[in-house]
Protein backbone atom coordinates (compact mmCIF):
# COMPACT_ATOMS: atom_id res chain seq x y z
CA UNK A 1 0.00 0.00 0.00
CA UNK A 2 0.97 3.59 -0.24
CA UNK A 3 -0.07 4.52 2.96
CA UNK A 4 2.53 4.34 6.32
CA UNK A 5 0.36 3.72 9.32
CA UNK A 6 0.80 6.47 12.49
CA UNK A 7 3.50 4.21 14.06
CA UNK A 8 5.37 3.65 10.72
CA UNK A 9 5.16 7.51 9.99
CA UNK A 10 6.40 8.97 13.31
CA UNK A 11 9.23 6.87 13.66
CA UNK A 12 10.17 8.24 9.91
CA UNK A 13 10.12 11.64 11.32
CA UNK A 14 12.39 10.95 14.16
CA UNK A 15 14.67 9.44 11.51
CA UNK A 16 14.29 12.57 9.35
CA UNK A 17 15.04 14.65 12.45
CA UNK A 18 18.39 12.74 13.46
CA UNK A 19 19.72 12.81 9.90
CA UNK A 20 19.11 16.63 9.45
CA UNK A 21 21.34 17.02 12.56
CA UNK A 22 24.34 15.27 11.22
CA UNK A 23 24.16 16.36 7.60
CA UNK A 24 27.62 18.47 6.44
CA UNK A 25 27.28 22.62 6.74
CA UNK A 26 27.39 22.47 3.33
CA UNK A 27 24.57 20.65 2.22
CA UNK A 28 22.36 22.59 4.92
CA UNK A 29 22.76 25.84 3.69
CA UNK A 30 22.32 24.47 -0.10
CA UNK A 31 19.42 22.84 0.56
CA UNK A 32 18.25 25.24 3.02
CA UNK A 33 19.06 28.02 0.30
CA UNK A 34 17.60 26.32 -2.02
CA UNK A 35 14.19 26.24 -0.41
CA UNK A 36 13.68 29.74 1.05
CA UNK A 37 13.79 30.42 -2.86
CA UNK A 38 11.57 28.15 -4.13
CA UNK A 39 9.27 29.18 -1.19
CA UNK A 40 9.65 33.01 -2.49
CA UNK A 41 8.94 32.34 -6.05
CA UNK A 42 5.60 30.26 -4.93
CA UNK A 43 4.83 33.02 -2.50
CA UNK A 44 4.94 35.27 -5.63
CA UNK A 45 3.16 33.24 -8.27
CA UNK A 46 -0.08 33.52 -5.27
CA UNK A 47 0.26 37.01 -4.79
CA UNK A 48 0.05 37.50 -8.88
CA UNK A 49 -3.15 35.03 -8.84
CA UNK A 50 -4.77 36.76 -6.18
CA UNK A 51 -4.00 40.50 -7.50
CA UNK A 52 -4.92 39.11 -10.94
CA UNK A 53 -7.82 38.03 -9.75
CA UNK A 54 -9.27 39.84 -7.32
CA UNK A 55 -9.67 36.55 -5.58
CA UNK A 56 -7.08 35.87 -2.88
CA UNK A 57 -8.49 32.28 -2.12
CA UNK A 58 -6.90 31.72 -5.45
CA UNK A 59 -3.43 32.41 -4.40
CA UNK A 60 -4.17 29.89 -1.05
CA UNK A 61 -4.98 27.19 -3.69
CA UNK A 62 -1.78 27.89 -5.56
CA UNK A 63 0.78 28.27 -3.18
CA UNK A 64 1.17 24.43 -1.67
CA UNK A 65 3.03 24.17 -5.05
CA UNK A 66 6.25 25.66 -3.83
CA UNK A 67 6.07 23.98 -0.56
CA UNK A 68 5.23 20.61 -2.37
CA UNK A 69 8.50 21.21 -4.95
CA UNK A 70 10.56 21.62 -2.15
CA UNK A 71 9.86 18.46 -0.27
CA UNK A 72 9.62 16.40 -3.34
CA UNK A 73 13.47 17.41 -3.77
CA UNK A 74 14.96 17.32 0.27
CA UNK A 75 15.27 21.30 0.90
CA UNK A 76 14.43 22.23 4.25
CA UNK A 77 12.70 24.72 5.42
CA UNK A 78 12.97 26.27 9.16
CA UNK A 79 9.22 25.29 9.43
CA UNK A 80 10.01 22.01 9.17
CA UNK A 81 13.13 21.12 11.01
CA UNK A 82 11.63 23.51 14.29
CA UNK A 83 9.56 20.26 14.38
CA UNK A 84 11.14 17.73 13.47
CA UNK A 85 15.39 17.82 14.81
CA UNK A 86 14.02 17.76 18.78
CA UNK A 87 12.25 14.82 18.26
CA UNK A 88 15.69 13.54 17.76
CA UNK A 89 17.18 15.06 21.04
CA UNK A 90 13.52 13.83 22.79
CA UNK A 91 14.01 10.47 21.75
CA UNK A 92 17.31 10.38 22.97
CA UNK A 93 19.08 9.27 19.39
CA UNK A 94 22.93 8.30 20.16
CA UNK A 95 25.09 11.27 19.54
CA UNK A 96 22.31 14.05 19.47
CA UNK A 97 22.41 17.07 21.44
CA UNK A 98 21.15 20.31 22.22
CA UNK A 99 24.08 21.99 20.65
CA UNK A 100 23.16 19.48 17.41
CA UNK A 101 19.88 21.06 17.12
CA UNK A 102 20.34 24.96 18.00
CA UNK A 103 23.24 24.79 15.22
CA UNK A 104 20.98 22.89 12.60
CA UNK A 105 18.10 25.57 13.36
CA UNK A 106 21.09 28.34 12.51
CA UNK A 107 22.22 26.97 9.44
CA UNK A 108 18.94 26.19 8.04
CA UNK A 109 17.49 30.36 9.33
CA UNK A 110 20.94 31.51 7.47
CA UNK A 111 20.07 29.01 4.18
CA UNK A 112 16.52 29.95 3.71
CA UNK A 113 16.90 33.58 4.73
CA UNK A 114 19.47 33.77 1.78
CA UNK A 115 17.96 31.79 -0.48
CA UNK A 116 14.20 34.28 0.07
CA UNK A 117 16.49 37.50 -0.05
CA UNK A 118 18.11 36.78 -3.27
CA UNK A 119 14.56 35.92 -4.60
CA UNK A 120 13.19 39.43 -3.32
CA UNK A 121 16.15 40.97 -5.08
CA UNK A 122 15.54 39.29 -7.99
CA UNK A 123 11.60 39.82 -8.60
CA UNK A 124 12.70 43.67 -7.66
CA UNK A 125 14.50 43.94 -10.25
CA UNK A 126 11.92 42.86 -12.23
CA UNK A 127 8.58 44.55 -11.09
CA UNK A 128 10.62 47.65 -12.02
CA UNK A 129 12.75 46.85 -14.80
CA UNK A 130 16.03 47.07 -13.22
CA UNK A 131 14.53 49.77 -10.72
CA UNK A 132 13.97 52.45 -13.62
CA UNK A 133 9.94 52.38 -12.78
CA UNK A 134 7.28 52.04 -10.33
CA UNK A 135 6.69 48.67 -8.98
CA UNK A 136 3.49 48.53 -10.78
CA UNK A 137 -0.02 47.08 -9.22
CA UNK A 138 1.65 43.75 -7.84
CA UNK A 139 5.04 45.25 -6.36
CA UNK A 140 2.72 48.09 -4.56
CA UNK A 141 0.29 44.97 -3.22
CA UNK A 142 3.52 43.63 -1.42
CA UNK A 143 4.57 46.69 -0.17
CA UNK A 144 1.28 47.10 1.52
CA UNK A 145 1.40 43.81 2.97
CA UNK A 146 4.46 44.47 4.68
CA UNK A 147 3.31 47.91 6.60
CA UNK A 148 -0.22 45.80 7.04
CA UNK A 149 1.74 43.16 9.02
CA UNK A 150 4.21 44.73 11.00
CA UNK A 151 3.10 48.29 11.75
CA UNK A 152 -0.65 46.64 11.79
CA UNK A 153 0.49 44.48 14.53
CA UNK A 154 2.59 47.18 16.33
CA UNK A 155 -0.12 49.83 16.83
CA UNK A 156 -1.81 47.10 19.12
CA UNK A 157 0.79 46.67 21.53
CA UNK A 158 1.21 43.62 23.77
CA UNK A 159 -2.19 42.11 21.77
CA UNK A 160 -0.95 42.53 18.57
CA UNK A 161 2.87 40.66 19.92
CA UNK A 162 -0.03 37.91 20.93
CA UNK A 163 -2.01 38.11 17.70
CA UNK A 164 1.07 37.32 16.04
CA UNK A 165 2.46 34.88 17.88
CA UNK A 166 -0.56 32.89 17.62
CA UNK A 167 -0.85 33.41 14.23
CA UNK A 168 2.77 31.67 13.95
CA UNK A 169 1.51 28.85 15.98
CA UNK A 170 -1.29 28.19 13.92
CA UNK A 171 0.59 28.38 11.06
CA UNK A 172 3.37 25.83 11.59
CA UNK A 173 0.75 23.54 13.38
CA UNK A 174 -0.95 23.82 9.82
CA UNK A 175 3.03 23.81 7.84
CA UNK A 176 4.17 20.32 10.04
CA UNK A 177 0.82 18.56 9.42
CA UNK A 178 1.86 18.72 5.92
CA UNK A 179 5.24 17.84 5.94
CA UNK A 180 4.38 14.89 7.88
CA UNK A 181 1.38 14.15 5.84
CA UNK A 182 4.07 14.05 2.69
CA UNK A 183 5.63 11.14 5.13
CA UNK A 184 2.34 9.63 5.16
CA UNK A 185 2.23 8.10 1.37
CA UNK A 186 5.06 6.43 -0.26
CA UNK A 187 3.82 8.20 -4.03
CA UNK A 188 4.22 10.79 -5.19
CA UNK A 189 0.45 11.98 -6.11
CA UNK A 190 -0.25 10.86 -2.04
CA UNK A 191 2.53 13.32 -1.05
CA UNK A 192 1.00 16.50 -3.07
CA UNK A 193 -2.29 15.80 -1.75
CA UNK A 194 -1.94 15.25 1.91
CA UNK A 195 0.68 18.46 1.66
CA UNK A 196 -1.33 20.78 -0.32
CA UNK A 197 -4.92 21.15 2.05
CA UNK A 198 -2.87 22.14 5.41
CA UNK A 199 -0.18 24.39 3.28
CA UNK A 200 -3.60 25.67 1.69
CA UNK A 201 -5.46 26.49 4.80
CA UNK A 202 -2.83 28.17 6.52
CA UNK A 203 -1.99 30.56 3.37
CA UNK A 204 -6.09 31.47 3.03
CA UNK A 205 -6.42 32.57 6.89
CA UNK A 206 -2.93 34.54 6.61
CA UNK A 207 -1.01 32.89 9.22
CA UNK A 208 2.78 33.48 9.43
CA UNK A 209 5.23 31.73 7.98
CA UNK A 210 9.07 32.62 8.84
CA UNK A 211 10.06 31.79 5.59
CA UNK A 212 7.63 33.26 3.76
CA UNK A 213 8.35 36.50 5.53
CA UNK A 214 11.80 36.37 4.39
CA UNK A 215 10.96 37.50 1.48
CA UNK A 216 8.05 39.26 2.00
CA UNK A 217 9.33 42.05 3.97
CA UNK A 218 12.79 42.53 2.20
CA UNK A 219 10.30 42.49 -1.12
CA UNK A 220 8.41 44.83 0.48
CA UNK A 221 11.28 47.46 1.80
CA UNK A 222 12.72 47.53 -2.06
CA UNK A 223 9.00 47.92 -3.27
CA UNK A 224 8.86 51.27 -1.08
CA UNK A 225 6.73 50.00 2.18
CA UNK A 226 6.81 52.15 5.14
CA UNK A 227 8.27 50.78 7.44
CA UNK A 228 11.61 50.05 9.26
CA UNK A 229 14.10 46.96 9.22
CA UNK A 230 13.31 46.75 13.29
CA UNK A 231 9.61 46.79 12.79
CA UNK A 232 10.10 43.62 10.63
CA UNK A 233 12.34 42.27 13.15
CA UNK A 234 10.42 42.99 16.02
CA UNK A 235 7.14 43.01 15.16
CA UNK A 236 7.31 40.24 12.80
CA UNK A 237 10.28 37.77 11.93
CA UNK A 238 11.13 37.34 15.82
CA UNK A 239 7.51 36.80 17.50
CA UNK A 240 6.76 34.51 13.61
CA UNK A 241 9.77 32.27 14.56
CA UNK A 242 8.74 31.53 17.89
CA UNK A 243 5.41 30.97 17.01
CA UNK A 244 6.38 28.66 14.30
CA UNK A 245 8.65 26.97 17.07
CA UNK A 246 5.46 26.23 19.28
CA UNK A 247 3.14 25.27 16.80
CA UNK A 248 4.90 23.06 14.61
CA UNK A 249 6.70 21.06 18.14
CA UNK A 250 4.03 21.38 20.39
CA UNK A 251 0.92 20.66 18.03
CA UNK A 252 2.27 18.15 15.99
CA UNK A 253 5.79 16.92 16.94
CA UNK A 254 5.07 16.11 20.61
CA UNK A 255 1.71 14.76 19.60
CA UNK A 256 2.09 12.12 17.45
CA UNK A 257 5.56 11.55 19.32
CA UNK A 258 4.13 10.79 22.44
CA UNK A 259 0.91 8.43 21.56
CA UNK A 260 2.68 6.58 18.75
CA UNK A 261 6.62 6.12 19.79
CA UNK A 262 6.26 6.80 23.75
CA UNK A 263 2.94 4.82 24.44
CA UNK A 264 3.19 1.35 23.49
CA UNK A 265 -0.22 -0.36 22.27
CA UNK A 266 -1.50 -2.30 25.17
CA UNK A 267 -2.87 -5.68 24.34
CA UNK A 268 -5.84 -6.63 25.53
CA UNK A 269 -6.29 -10.52 26.52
Amino acid sequence: MSYLVPSEFVTKMVDAGESKIYMATRDVLIRAFMAGAILALSAVFAIHASVQTGMPLVGAILFPVGVCMLYLFGFDLLTGVLMLTPLALIDKRPGVTLGGVLKNWGLVFVGNFLGALTVAFLMAIVFTYGFSTDPGKLGSTIAGIGEARTLGYAKYGAAGMLTLFVRGMLCNWMVSTGVVGAMISTSVSGKVIAMWMPIMLFFAMSFEHSVVNMFLFPSALLMGGKFSIMDYIIWNEIPTVLGNMVGGLGFTGLTLYTTHVRTAPKRVL
